[in-house]
This record gives structure tokens, sequence and C-alpha cells, in this order.
């Protein structure tokens, strides 16, 4: 089957096109020159190429086991239908199998149903066919007539092939023909000994390689050794080794001797490579881009350093290493074992060693056949054991093996001895010996080696145990052996059970099973003939497989992404994702958001945060300053340069370059760029004798260079492709002839800055400065940290408006981990979101009822669904977020982080989702599935946003522009995200999201969290008029204009009245309101600091008052008060505790008459006024602060504080103030809800920043308040004493009549002190230190 994949980039010159071409056709020269592999292979072959494991009758023979054959019974049947029998064929030499098929024996009940494909180039050492991470079981037949064929994922080559019969017919027994598709194969192969070395001599004595292609096939029983080998005398060498079965490629095309440029770069692939069967190798270098292939799994990777060539010296050498070969290593084996079809740069190196073209002296006996090994492994399982006889009442016990596993733990060995039980366990992955003897009293032997035994590596294990000794050895390590002396007399059982015991026995085995392999059994000094007891002659054994070792490494290839450790058992592997910034079964899925934007409509607040751009796409997590204002969010990425930096000694032909580094790499910042809405960046010159640009045609001195390392030559405040400063697009430079300030090339300091705007530019990355090297020139530098604002992503919308409705994409490519998130929102009761189809496999994601989402999937092991129940109705035209994951190890749905379903995937079968189509979004892919699915599959009426797979956003926006049915955007953002909109907010709706408009409340901030308060000094008040009658003001009063409208309220039955305030001083007015009537209300703080209400409403003869509490208030702590009347009842709370309820006496009136004017901490009222309290609490006035007060609707205070304007302002302005009047948040009320810890918030960061950044740094809330707290005590005291010495200094230094200073004489005027400051110091000394005097006074 062929699939398309998107195009990721045509960025090929023509000779790398012509190179690319040339390589692939040098690789395949050992394949079939016929395109098509589709032989029938096993129908020519003689009855004799047939074996069996047994034979049911004679016409049963394996030699009628040919497809659509009808000789002898029609078929093979074996004598017992069970899971040991097998049916061989022999091809007679090595051959390409591309495919199989089989049918059950002829007109019968006899077919098998799934089988196992084992092969083998001997007949001998057979390997499991492997697929999808996993040994394969094939689906075979359920007739004896049809005929089903598999087309091999990964086609073998091999010369014996082996099917395995693991389910067959209820109805009869197992029968079986069969036919192999494929085709001839042929290869020069080469024996290595472990001695001899090929060397491969250059033509020339020096090779400067810019690509080269290296091929190869090799196979080995050894886990290491130096395949191949190259090196320069320039330090360039190229490297290709097993070490501890894993294929190692080490290469570096140059390093410079003062170490700034390193170039070694080691890359590892593959895992039990000593298993000796074939496995393929390809490295293909174009300068440092390298693809490192094995066995059709590729790394792609680039060389560290800078170079480009691989210098070589002489030659390449394959098998080994020459002597004084580097990377200096010593021990170095040479690869023993066999190599097949070595090709570099298009020389066949096998066909020159053939043809004796290459230096082959160092062989003992150079072979061109390979040598086959003589083990014989057993492969157990959970449920194995193998049987084997020993010597019988020996007073020896002597056992040696080789095992290899991924469990820690496991029974290994086991025998009933005479009097007791001797056991060898894997025991966390240590060797375990325990001996248990009952003969004089029961005493027990323990003994242990060994760690960590449980990595897939062979290892060897040796026990000699006699009287009163016992020595255990693991992997020949004499140095190592453990010793028990302790008091032994063994005499042997004659029986012994490896990998597994099941049977009753005085002293039971720790572990009862072991899952792994074993080869070369020892006991009692006789090696076990193993071939033996293939043909049931010796000992016995259950559910083994006999010449055979099927382990896998389930961590090669590694699925835990981004860095996630993998850890495996037996049967399965788990992901650790500590540390990551990504959970999930396989470390998928980004923990933290996309972009500040994000954040804030999650209700965070500005501070500094971990961001993830592309989620789970290859970017990793990265730090930023998130600045959430009222109706935009800044992200920021600050830089390692510092402010006004200098720069000397440049000139045109050798300029000074600063590097502009970053909090995160050019990648990340450029995913922030491109994404956002609008970016800036702050640059700045800062000149004296050193131009800039110069002239807007002519070479510049000094540019800048962005993130595609393009030169740019217009600077802050201008555009691309402008020559100019700011002052050049303003018309307003120092001289009018250049675009600079700078480019007067005057001597006196000047500046030349502004803001870069073109976001596909930023950042800077470089700046290259040109002109400093002359006398007297010299500059300062400053790049600022890169803004950006708004999330482009976040907010990418498309609106379906009809059933049949839909965009299309390019198809989704996720086929062994793919994950899919989206907002939607809809009022109607179902509809699909999306969906992509391919032969059999499919991915859908709908709404199949207004409370149940579905996440439908078929990879080819049959449609698994995932679904999430709501219990609200999803269709109430809010935003719903939904997330759907699914990777090798489970799948699942997630809807609005608060419902999730997680299924496991099956421990075997397909893992990889093939899909073709396109990627249809709101409506299904076909109109099939919508006609035969359930009910039918309706498309998707609503809003669908930031639609996001595997870290790509889709376009939605872009697409619904030229789609019938289909509207950029989406409104309605305020249904869902209104409610964080606090203290009376209003949300409004944007295009691409919504503000929270807090005019009239209190408070300020994103969310209208923020609370607005000013301190008082003694006679300062605010004036709020209802009427829109203003008294006229003093002289020393502001009077602010366009101040939002007040209700114009005149009667009132009701009052809602809330502020904070804090105050060390009593009596204090602290809210006043007053009417063209008698009625007032009043809120002071008596003489004692308690706090008095006071009512006036008339019908009574003295105001009501209410104590609200006997404590002292005016203590400096911030206190909250809010009010609510409603006719007689008043309900008023005091900071956090419990409301408390009154009742206006009945005589008392209900309505608040002619109300007129609201003051804050002090009354200046001309009108009718309660003399008691003027004459009690109104002096000297309220000294503190007041914050968030609100009256009714009104926010008098923040009126006050935020709406600015002339004090000639006009007569209909509602609020003035007068006094002194000092924004501030010590007001502030104390916290009803204790902030979120970090330990439990996963977006909060420690204190520590981990990079060296000056500009515009956010500090967390983690920072230490006990420091603060000590650094503010210190800093009064320091306070207090500088008070102290200014007064002396003062008192010393007075003059009646006249000020005098003893500045220097023709000193610079003013205006020009800033310049003179930085231009030059004053000559005189003695003047100077005198004005430091006057100044400091």
């Amino acid at each position: 089957m062929c699939r398309q994949r998107p195009v990721l980039g045509l960025r090929l010159t023509l000779p790398a096109v012509l190179w690319i071409f040339c390589r692939a056709t040098a690789l395949h020269g050992a394949l079939p020159t016929n395109q098509k592999c589709d032989e029938a292979l096993a129908s020519p072959l003689p009855h004799t190429a047939f074996t069996s494991s047994s034979v049911f009758t004679g016409g049963y023979a394996p030699g009628y086991a040919k497809l659509n054959r009808r000789g002898g019974a029609g078929g093979w049947s074996p004598l017992d239908s069970d899971h040991y029998q097998w049916l061989q064929v022999d091809l007679g030499t090595r051959k390409q199998v591309a495919a199989l098929a089989t049918q059950g024996r002829y007109s019968s009940s006899d077919w098998t149903t799934r089988y196992r494909l084992l092969y083998s180039d001997t007949g001998r050492n057979w390997k499991p066919y492997h697929q999808d991470g996993n040994i394969w079981a094939f689906s075979g037949n359920s007739n004896s007539e049809s005929s089903v064929r598999h087309d091999l994922q990964q086609g073998i080559v091999a010369r014996f092939l082996r099917l395995v019969p693991l389910d067959w017919s209820e109805e009869g027994r197992i029968g079986l023909r069969i036919e192999v598709y494929g085709c001839s194969y042929w290869a020069d192969v080469i024996n290595f000994d472990g001695q001899g070395v090929i060397s491969y001599r250059f033509k020339v004595k020096k090779m400067k390689i810019l690509k080269d292609v290296i091929a190869l096939k090799f196979k080995t029983s050894e886990s290491e050794g130096v395949i191949l080998h190259g090196e320069g005398q320039q330090g360039d060498y190229i490297t290709l080794e097993l070490r501890r079965g894993k294929l190692q490629l080490q290469i570096n095309l140059g390093s410079n001797q003062y170490g700034s440029i390193l170039g070694h770069t080691s890359v590892t692939t593959g895992s039990l490579l000593d298993d000796h069967h074939w496995h393929a190798v390809v490295i293909e270098r174009y300068r440092r881009n390298v693809n490192f292939t094995l066995d059709r799994h590729t790394q792609h990777f680039r060389t560290n350093g800078e170079f480009d060539h691989l210098d070589l010296d002489y030659e390449l050498s394959f098998g080994g290493m020459p002597y004084s070969g580097k990377p200096a290593g010593g021990g170095r084996k040479n690869f023993k074992g066999c190599m097949e079809s070595i090709n570099y740069n298009g020389d066949n190196i096998t066909d020159l060693a053939r043809r004796k073209k290459l230096d082959t002296s160092s062989f003992r006996n150079l072979s061109f056949s390979c040598v086959e090994t003589h083990t014989f492994p057993v492969f157990f399982n959970a449920t194995s054991f193998l049987q084997l006889p020993g010597r019988a009442n020996h007073n020896a016990v002597s056992v040696g093996f080789q095992f290899r596993t991924w469990n820690p733990d496991g029974l290994l060995l086991f025998s009933n001895l005479d009097h007791g039980t001797l056991e060898i366990a894997l025991e966390d992955g240590k060797v375990a010996v325990h001996v248990n003897l009952t003969q004089a009293r029961n005493m027990r032997v323990d003994v242990a080696s060994g760690s960590g035994l449980n990595d897939g590596q062979w290892h060897a294990v040796r026990l000699v145990a006699r009287e009163n000794f016992a020595m255990l050895t693991v992997d020949g390590d004499e140095a190592s052996a453990v010793r028990s002396t302790s008091p032994l007399a063994i005499a042997t059982g004659g029986t012994y059970h490896l990998g597994g015991y099941f049977l009753q026995t005085l002293f039971p085995p720790s572990q009862h099973s072991f899952q792994g392999c074993m080869q070369a059994i020892l006991l009692d000094d006789q090696l076990a003939d193993l071939h033996e007891v293939e043909r049931g002659m010796v000992g016995a054994f259950e559910n083994v497989s006999l010449d055979m070792c099927a382990i896998l490494d389930r961590c090669m290839p590694n699925h835990c992404e981004h860095g996630g450790r993998c850890r495996q058992k037996w049967d399965s592997f788990s992901c650790t994702c500590d540390g990551t910034g990504y959970t999930g079964a396989t470390c998928h899925t980004s923990i933290y958001e996309q972009s500040c934007e994000a954040y804030k409509h999650l209700g965070r607040s500005s501070d500094t945060y971990w961001v993830d751009p592309d989620g789970s796409g290859p970017l990793g997590p990265f730090k930023v300053n998130c600045n959430m204002t009222e109706d935009k969010v800044w992200t920021t990425v600050v830089n390692n340069l510092p402010v006004q930096t200098t720069v000397t000694g440049s000139s045109r032909e050798r300029r000074t370059v600063l590097q502009v580094n970053y909090s995160a790499s050019m990648e990340q910042v450029t995913a922030i760029t491109t994404s956002a809405e609008h970016c800036q960046q702050h640059i700045s010159y800062t000149c004296r004798m050193s131009r800039l640009l110069n002239t807007p045609d002519g070479t510049p001195y000094t540019w800048w260079v962005g993130r595609a390392s393009e030169k740019h030559f217009y600077w802050g405040g201008s555009g691309p492709g402008i020559q100019k400063c700011a002052c050049g697009i303003d018309g307003n430079c120092t001289d009018p002839k250049y675009d600079c300030n700078c480019d007067a090339d005057r001597k006196q300091w000047a500046e030349d800055s502004g803001h870069l705007v073109y976001k596909d530019h930023l950042p800077v990355s470089q700046v290259a400065v040109g002109d400093t090297n002359r006398p007297g020139s010299e500059a300062k530098l400053t790049v600022g940290p890169l803004r950006c604002q708004g999330d482009d992503n976040y907010w990418n919308a498309a609106s379906f408006t009809t059933p049949s409705s839909y965009l299309h994409f390019s198809t989704f490519q996720g086929e062994t981990s793919a994950d899919i998130s989206f907002y939607f929102k809809t009022s109607a009761p179902y509809g699909v979101f999306l969906e992509n189809l391919g032969n059999t496999d499919f991915i859908r994601l709908e709404l199949k009822s207004p409370t149940v989402v579905s996440f439908s999937f078929d990879v080819g092991n049959g449609p698994v669904e995932l679904t999430v129940h709501s219990a609200t109705p999803l269709n109430d035209d809010q935003w719903h977020r939904v997330i759907a994951e699914r990777n090798v190890k489970e799948a699942v749905l997630q809807l609005d982080l608060t419902y999730r379903e997680a299924r496991p995937a099956p421990p075997q079968g397909h893992t990889r989702l093939e899909l073709f189509s396109q990627l249809y979004v709101g409506k299904p892919a076909s109109l099939t599935c919508q006609d035969s699915a359930a009910g039918g599959q309706r498309g998707f009426l609503g809003c669908i946003r930031a639609l996001r797979m595997n870290g790509a956003t889709l376009d939605l926006e872009e697409r619904a522009k030229v789609t019938p049915g289909v509207k950029p955007g989406c409104q309605g953002h305020c249904t869902s995200y209104g409610l964080y909109c606090r203290n009376g907010g209003k949300c409004v709706e944007k295009y691409n999201g919504y503000t929270c408009d807090c005019t009239a409340t209190a408070y300020d901030g994103p969310f209208c969290t923020k609370e607005v308060g000013g301190f008082f000094e003694a006679g300062t008040l605010v004036r709020y008029n209802f009427l829109h009658e203003m008294a006229a003001a003093s002289r020393d009063a502001r009077v602010l204009a366009a101040a939002p409208p007040a209700p114009r309220e005149l009667n009132l039955t009701g009052e809602e009245v809330a502020f904070s305030f804090s105050t060390s001083n009593a009596p204090a007015v602290l809210l006043y309101v007053s009417a063209k009537s008698q009625d007032y209300l009043a809120v002071v703080l008596r003489q004692n600091g308690t706090l008095q209400v006071r009512y006036n409403l008339g019908g009574l003869t003295e105001p009501f008052t209410i104590d609200v509490d006997q404590r002292n208030l005016a203590n400096g702590h911030p206190h909250s008060i809010n009010m609510s009347r409603a006719n007689r009842s008043l309900t008023i709370q005091l900071d956090h505790y419990p409301p408390v309820s009154y009742t206006l006496p009945a005589a008392s009136d209900t309505q608040f008459n002619l109300v007129k004017t609201l003051f804050l901490g002090k009354v200046y009222e001309t009108g009718p006024v309660d003399p008691v309290l003027i004459e009690q609490y109104n002096t000297p006035g309220f000294v503190g602060c007041l914050s968030r007060v609100q009256f009714n609707g009104v926010a008098p205070l923040k009126s006050a504080l935020r709406i600015p304007g002339p004090p000639e302002a006009g007569p209909a302005v509602p609020v003035s103030y007068q006094g002194k009047l000092v924004e501030s948040n010590c007001g502030a009320s104390p916290l009803t809800i204790p902030p979120m810890s970090a330990a439990t918030d996963p977006w909060h960061l420690d204190s520590d920043a981990g990079f060296p950044f000056n500009e515009e740094r956010v500090i967390p809330d983690g920072v230490n308040r006990n420091s603060a707290i000590i650094g503010g005590i210190i800093a009064v005291v320091i306070f207090t004493i500088l008070c102290t010495l200014v007064f002396l200094i003062r008192y010393m230094f007075r003059h009646k009549g006249t000020y005098h200073t003893h500045e220097a004489k023709g000193a610079e005027p003013a205006d020009e002190s800033a310049d003179a400051a930085i231009i030059g110091s004053d000559a005189n000394p003695e003047t100077i230190d005198e004005s430091k005097k006057e100044w400091f006074i």
C-alpha cells in the first residue's frame, strides 16, 4: 500500500538530487533487477524440501503441503494437534521473501486459523518474524479451500521457513497448504574471524569528503566489535561499532585546538544485535546532515561543530581498527561474524575483496562463506520449564548456563537434592543461590552476586558447591566471585528444572517461572545435548521454544517521546516522564499551555510561566514572562545582552558582532512570533562619532541579523526596505542631511532608537557594529526583550453554518502517536467534528448526543470507540474542550479537563494508523459512512476553534474564507468566558476573544480583580456629585473630566456600599453621602478607633447609629466593609466575619431622599449636614488608604484616580478631589482564599530562574518574604540615619537671605546638562566636591 505524505521542504539543489539518485541505485545493487518480487517459491520445490515435526499418516506428508494441490490427502496434518507442531520449507538458497499464502487441507475440516513464522539461513537458530514491535501471529483460514495471503510488512531474506500453528479448526485438526512468494537473492559474504581487517585504500593520500553513502549487512553473536573505521591526521574520524549489542556511530568532521569547536558526535541505535541474524545498516551523510538507518529504522541528526567535510587519510578499514586508531580507547575488539553487500560510495567492497583488489593480509584464512555458531538457545515464557538429567547421589554440584532477560526476577534453576533443595534465581537483577538442607538440622545457605543483570544481555552463571564450600561466579569474573564456607553436605538428586518449577516440594522456590532465554547449559560438568531434547530422547519440557531466542527490545525504537526514559519487562514497557514537561503513557502530551493567551483564559494573572507553543511537537517547553493587561496579553522573551553594551574598535572591514542569546532557542522564539498578532523589539544605538547607517543607498556601517539569518539595514522605528532610523521617518533628525541622528558623526552623544515591528524578521540574533575604531568614537548598544501580543492559533476558528459544510486538509500523519485537541460550541444535538480514512483504518471524533463525545479509530485490530459522558448538556452554546490521544500504549479521550476515559492498547496487534484520504473537519469523510452509521452521521453545526493535531494548528480561518457554508471566526466567547470577569465587570465580545470592561467597577486588571485604592493625606477629600452640580473648586482642587456617567438616583430605597480602608488615625470620616434634604449616610471611625454607621432617613429625632465592632480598627491593618440596605433591612459585614443583620426603627423612613453628594475622607458640604459629625469626626480628616470604593454601581475613588483631566474642565463632570491623592494598593483587603501552593500549582515557577537575564524580569511570588522584611527594617534604619545627617549638614551650611552653590564657572546651560554629564567631567575637583555636597543636601 502506497501512502502519500506532505512535503516538508523542497530545498534540494541539483547536485544533491543527482547524488540521492546515484545513492539509491547503488544501495539496491544486490536486490533483484525486476521491480516485482512476487514469484512462487514453494510450488516448484521437490517433496524433500518440505519437512515437519510429525505426520498423521503417509498421505499427510509435508511434501503435499503445496497451495491449490490435491496430492496425497490434500495437504499436511501432524500426528498430534498441539503447539509443538511445525511445517518447514527449504528454499534451496537464500531468497527474498515478500508474502505468504495458506490453505487448509483439501476437502476436509482441517485448517489452521493462526500461525507464527520463523526463518533461518541454516535450519538452526530460528528467528520469529516481527511486526509492529511484536512477534507476529498471522491470521489463517476459516475453511479448507479459500486462500489467505499476507504481504510481509518487512521483507525477509532466508533459506529456511518454518510455520508454527497456534490455533486450528475446532471441527477437525491442523491442516495446511502453503505458498511462499518472493524472488532470488545474491550477495557477496565475508567471514571475519576477529583478527582480520579489510583495508580500502583511497586513490589519493588525503580525502576531503563532502558526502558519504555506506551500506552493509552484518550478523554476529558477539556484543562488541568495530565494524568500520576511518581517520585523518587533522582529527576527523568515523567509526561504526557494536557496544553491548547496540550499534554506535561516532563521527567528527573537525574540532579546533582551542576547544571552542567540538565536532565529536555519537549516535546509538538498535539492540540485541548479537543474535546471529542479519541486520542492515545504511549511513548517508551530506555535509553535516546524517541519516543513520538500521533495519529500516532511521535516525536523522546533524553533526556537532561547524565543518562539512570528512578529512580521511589513506584508508577506510572494515572489521576493525588499525593501530593507533582514534578516538583513543583501549581494548576495542575487532568484529567477529559475517558481513555482506558492503558498499562505500558506490564501490562494492566485498566484490573487490573477492577479486583480491583490497588488502586482506591480516586474515589468517579469508572465507567468503559465513561460519555459523553452534549455540542452541532455549526460549521460556511464564508457563515453561525444561527438565534435564544430571548425576544422582554425587557430593558436589557443578552447574553453569547463560541467560538473558528483561525481568528483574525469575527462577533460573531448581533441583531437589537428596536432603534439601537447590535454587538459582534472579532477584532484583541479582543472581541468588539458596541451598536448603535437612540432614542433621534445617540449614540454609544464601549467596548472591551481580547487579542489573536484567539488561537483555547474555550473562554467564557458574555455581560450584561441595562439602563446606560454595562459589558463585557471574560473567566469568573470578575477582568478584562470591564464596561461602558454611557447613555443607550435598548429595545431588539427579534432576534439574530450568526456567520454571510448578510441583509441590518441602522448600518451594522463591520464584516459579522465568521469561527469557538460556543457552550453553552445563549440568554436573556435562554439556546438555538440547538436540536430543528436541528429538524427545532426553529430558522433558513444557511450552518452551527450542533453538530460538525470541527476546524483544520493546524500548527500541523508543516510543517514549520528548526524552522520556523507557523501562521494560518481558512483555511490556513503560515510560518515565519526570522532568520532561510532558505526560501520558508515552510522554506525548505537554503539561503546559501553548501561550500566555491560554493561561489568561484559565484565569491566571501576570507571572513567569512555562509555555509549549507546539504542544506534542518537537519543540520543548520554555519560560516566558506573561503580562496580562486589560485588553492584551504580552509575552516577553528576554535576552542576555546587557543594557548599553559598549562597542569599541570596530570598522567596516572588521565589524564587532554582538551575539544576542535568548531564554529560548530560535525555533522556540519563532513559534511565538509566528502565532502572535503583533511583535516588537526595542533597539537603541547611543553614539559619539560613530555612524550607524550613513546614507539610504550606501553601504551601512551597522546592521542586524534576524531569525532567518538574514541581514537587515533598517533601524528601530523604520521598516523593511527603508534604510532609515526613526528620526528619518519622522523628519526630525539632528542633521536633516542624514536619516539617523548618529550619521551626523558629531562629538556629542546622540541616540537612534525605536521598535522593530516586522515580526517575520524578529528576534534580533546578532548586531554587527562597524564604526567605533576612530579616536573619540564610541557606541553603546541596547537590544530589548522580544515582546509579542496575542495568539492567533488560540483563537483560530471557523463557523459551520450548514450540515453539509466542511473543511478539508491534507492527510493526518499520526501512525504510532497521534493527539487531537480543539474547542467547540454548538446548539445542535450531534455532529461529526472530524474524520480521516484509510483502507480499513480510520480516526473519527464526534458529538454523538447532547451529552456524549466519541473518539473512534481502527489501526487494523478492529474498531475501538471511547466515549465520555457529560453531566450537563454540551449543546449549550458554550465552549467545550476536547483532547484525544492514541499511541502504542493506550488511547485517551478527555472533555473539559474533567471527564476522561482511557483504553489500553492490546498487548499484540497492529500499532500503525495508516490513512490516505483527506482530513475532513465538520462532516464525515464519505457519504457511505454517513449513510451506514447507526442513526446516520451528520455534519457539525457550530464553531470549532484552536484545532491542533500532533502539535500543529490547522488554519481554519484561512480555509474558511474560500469555503462555502463555512465562515471564518466565531462570536459568542462571553458565553463561556464571561465568568472570569469578576466584581461586576462586563464581558465584551471581540473577533478573536473577549475583554473585561471594568469601567463601572472599583477594580482594574484583565479580570477586574485588582483593587483600585488611594492614599489620603490630612485634608484630602474626594467628592462625587450625583446631581452633576459641582461647587466651585478652590485653586488647590483638581477637577477630572470625562468620568463615566453616573446613575441619576435621587431617591433610594436601598444602598450597596463596599470599600476597604487602613489607617492609624482616629477619628475620621470614611464615607459620607449627603442629600438636599436632611437625610444622610455616614461611615466613621470614632475616637477609640471603633467603626460606626450613621443613618438619618427622617422620622427620627436622632440618627440611627450602629457600632459595628468594639475593636480598634485604626491599627494600620487593612479592613473591609460591605453594607446592603433594602427598605428597613440592613446587613453589614466587617472583614471576613459573618454578616450581621439590623433593622431600622419602625418610626424611621425607608427612603433616602434627594441624594446629592458622596464624600470620601472628609466632608465639605454647603447644604444640610450633621453638626455632630462635623465637630467630632471631620477634623483633620482621614489619613490613610481607601480602596475598592463602590456605591450603588458608582466607583468614585477609581473615577478620581483613573480619569485625568485639566483643572479647567467643564462644570458637568461629577467627580473631583481636593488635596493630595496618590494611587496606592495599601488598602487592599486580606485574601479570603489562600493562594495555591507552589507544590500543587503545576504552572508556578521556582524563584531561581535558570538563565541570567536581567531585563524585564518578572519575579515569581515565591520570593523569600523573611528577606524582604529584614531588608525593609534595614532600609528604615538607614533612612533615619540619613535624615539626621541631612539636618546636621543643613545647619552647618545654612546662609541667610541667599542660596549659595559652588558650581564651576562656565557650566553648561540646564538644557544641556545631560549631554555634559555624558561627554565629560568638570576640570575643577574642588568644585565637584562642593557640588556633590549641595546636590546631596
